[in-house]
């Protein structure tokens, strides 16, 4: 696809991606918004300039302080919003093209949360990391539980101190031993860090008791973001036992302000096969592709 915006070559915001936000100006109004190039694509201007005259949706879910209601659409109106808007800025004769006050510098604009978070689950699925973490709170010639390749761990996170990205993190406070075998110290963290990890935003409802196949998951997942957990390891290590992930992990998490969906990620994918690869080694994409035609020792799936 070729498009009438000029957008740098090494730009996150080309035209194949068209991830959505919240964004707001000066008067504070929130709406929802793409990011393309350096831009932002105010979506309600789009809509009332008439780019989405042939779906039937409610234009207040574009003004507003979080993408839950356009999301509820459901994917039948946001993947044609996407495709329109895509289609928009492709054509010579857009009407975008004749209003370009509906194009934002993003560097003027004020990011907010793209989503209200009712409840988030946090895995650690790495074998690299969960190693590291059992080696620094167990015994680190065991540092894998028996159960972890089968149950990676998970864990319910503290949706309430989810923040978007570039907002200020405090450093927590909590009980630290500073020598082994005394009693603990109430004080601010010395061991703060992060982890980037990702998040996939659910935008479909399922009833109390419904179950739903890993065939039918695209249809649940909206988009993913970046997601940065903050961790305060010192006050972590003292109450992992018995308490586990708890203040040391709620005090905060970074959540990207830009919604890449599913629909942007679908020229990435590498086969529907899911491939469980028994070793330890990361690999670039032409790397695995040799290793699974010369290697028997995985699962497909």
């Amino acid at each position: 696809m070729q498009s009438w915006i000029k957008i740098d070559q090494n730009s996150d915001f080309s035209i194949y991606n068209i991830p959505f936000g919240i964004f707001s100006e000066s008067d504070h109004i929130k709406r929802v918004g793409i990011a393309i190039g350096d831009t932002v694509l105010d979506v309600y201007a789009a809509y009332e300039l008439g780019v989405f005259k042939d779906l039937e949706f409610d234009i207040k879910v574009l003004e507003s302080d979080s993408l839950n209601d356009f999301i509820a659409l459901g994917k039948s109106i946001t993947v044609k919003v996407r495709e329109l808007i895509q289609a928009e800025l492709c054509n010579e004769n857009s009407v975008l093209k004749l209003h370009p006050s509906v194009f934002i510098k993003q560097s003027s604009v004020q990011m907010h949360l793209p989503v209200k978070v009712g409840d988030y689950t946090d895995f650690y699925s790495s074998i690299e990391h969960a190693t590291n973490i059992g080696a620094m709170f167990r015994d680190p010639d065991n540092a894998l539980l028996p159960n972890w390749k089968h149950l990676p761990v998970g864990y319910h996170g503290r949706a309430s101190s989810i923040i978007v990205s570039g907002e200020n993190v405090h450093r927590p406070k909590g009980q630290v031993v500073l020598t082994p075998n005394t009693a603990p110290v109430f004080q601010a963290s010395m061991r703060v860090d992060f982890e980037l990890e990702m998040g996939f935003i659910i935008g479909k409802s399922t009833k109390l008791g419904d179950s739903v196949s890993t065939d039918a998951a695209d249809d649940y997942i909206f988009g993913k973001v970046l997601f940065n957990d903050w961790s305060a390891r010192d006050i972590q290590k003292w109450e992992y036992v018995p308490l586990g992930p708890f203040l040391a992990k709620s005090f905060a998490s970074s959540m990207s302000p830009w919604v890449v969906t599913l629909e942007a990620l679908e020229p990435f994918k590498i086969g529907d096969s899911i491939v469980e690869l028994q070793c330890n080694h990361s690999f670039s994409k032409p790397a695995l592709t040799e290793w699974l035609k010369n290697n028997d020792n995985f699962q497909k799936n």
